[in-house]
């Protein structure tokens, strides 16, 4: 009989498996947290701080910044969709095969930017040798980049912010994903980067597989559409990768909310009984807006309008009432003080106010500072 999965189950165990239903036990290494989320959105990284930091007792962005560039537990690089994550260096083996295999559904850049397949294969191989063991900025990197491939790779063809980039950039996130590059802790202002210690990569389709069962297993009930949108893939090749697993065993069908083509990891059958109930405050790009699906039930209401930006998850920070967002909310920073204001899109219980003031409470234990709450209007732009 086919397992008949409804939105409360699967929202409770997705929040359980986030550490959103309870926060990891102190103690638990961050990296842990990192990799039950499938990464860290790093491309601001106190936002990444923030999305670990409220999912562990105890944890500040100190630790996690200690995890990061002092213990190299974690590393941040370019992860799911070609955009800045924090990774579990532990797991670079399976993301460093997997991701490469993915069939992007980014369209390429036109005709006279692009370079072909073995031109890109020089350029990983020049930035691998270029970053073993050294730190570099941008800049360096690119000198030494043209240095090793020619001066084609250094032509300014690549418009990006009113600006021109070397063609050698379109294949940056390839060097992260990889594992030829990863991100060094600053120069001043200037970012920096290095190589990652030396790993050996699981064979492509073990990896791809992998993959699948733990995104299941962090997001599942999933459908190939939604994975291939997790990691802006062709739906196609996510069919065809689903169809695969199918067949090997690997995964299996349920109904979801009365629909088909919904898929769990096999055997992986247990759900909560009960919803999963109270206050949360996630900052951008949070994987748990990005990757739970569908918006629609995670979004109800005034909620798809006011938190997404054209149907795109994470450009705002939002509130959780009972697994589903409920609000926005906003942080400004004035020496030790944060206040956060928050808007509600309806009424707050008296135990979600309270809950929503023990929150802000966590946000400033993360952020290193007292924090005050305030209810009102958000700006109304992205990152407002």
């Amino acid at each position: 009989m086919t397992l008949r999965i409804s939105w409360n189950e699967a929202s409770a165990r997705r929040l359980e498996r986030q550490f959103l239903a309870n926060p990891a036990e102190r103690g638990t290494p961050v990296a842990d947290i990192v990799a039950a989320m499938l990464g860290a959105h790093a491309q601001v990284l106190s936002a990444a701080e923030l999305s670990v930091g409220v999912r562990a007792t105890g944890v500040a962005r100190d630790e996690v910044r200690g995890a990061l560039w002092e213990e190299r537990a974690l590393v941040k690089t370019y992860g799911p969709r070609g955009t800045v994550h924090l990774l579990s260096a532990a797991e670079l083996p399976l993301w460093s095969s997997a991701l490469p295999a993915v069939r992007s559904a980014a369209s390429p850049p036109a005709p006279h930017v692009r370079v072909s397949e073995e031109q890109a294969e020089q350029i990983l191989a020049a930035i691998a040798d270029s970053l073993d063991g050294a730190c570099l900025t941008l800049d360096e990197l690119g000198e030494e980049v043209v240095a090793r491939t020619g001066s084609w790779a250094g032509d300014r063809v690549m418009p990006a912010f009113q600006d021109l980039w070397p063609r050698w950039r379109q294949v940056m996130h390839r060097a992260g994903q990889s594992g030829a590059l990863c991100f060094a802790p600053d120069r001043g202002r200037r970012a920096t980067y290095t190589r990652p210690p030396r790993f050996t990569p699981l064979p492509a389709d073990e990896a791809l597989g992998e993959l699948v069962r733990r995104y299941l297993r962090a997001y599942g009930p999933a459908t190939p559409r939604t994975f291939a949108k997790w990691l802006a893939a062709k739906p196609g090749w996510a069919t065809e990768l689903f169809g695969r697993l199918a067949e090997a065993g690997a995964i299996e069908e349920v109904v979801f909310e009365g629909a088909g083509d919904w898929w769990i990891a096999a055997g992986d059958t247990e759900f909560p009984e009960e919803r999963v109930r109270g206050v949360r405050l996630l900052p951008y790009f949070d994987a748990y807006g990005i990757a739970a699906q569908p918006r629609e039930s995670l979004f109800p209401g005034d909620a798809y309008r006011r938190a997404l930006a054209g149907g795109q998850a994470g450009n705002y920070p939002v509130l959780l009432v009972d697994g589903v967002v409920a609000g926005v909310w906003h942080q400004r920073r004035r020496g030790r003080r944060t206040t956060v204001t928050v808007e509600p899109l309806g009424q707050l219980s008296a135990r979600d106010e309270r809950e929503l003031g023990e929150q802000v409470n966590r946000l400033g234990e993360v952020l290193g500072t007292a924090a005050e709450l305030v209810v009102g209007k958000v700006g109304v732009g992205p990152h407002a």
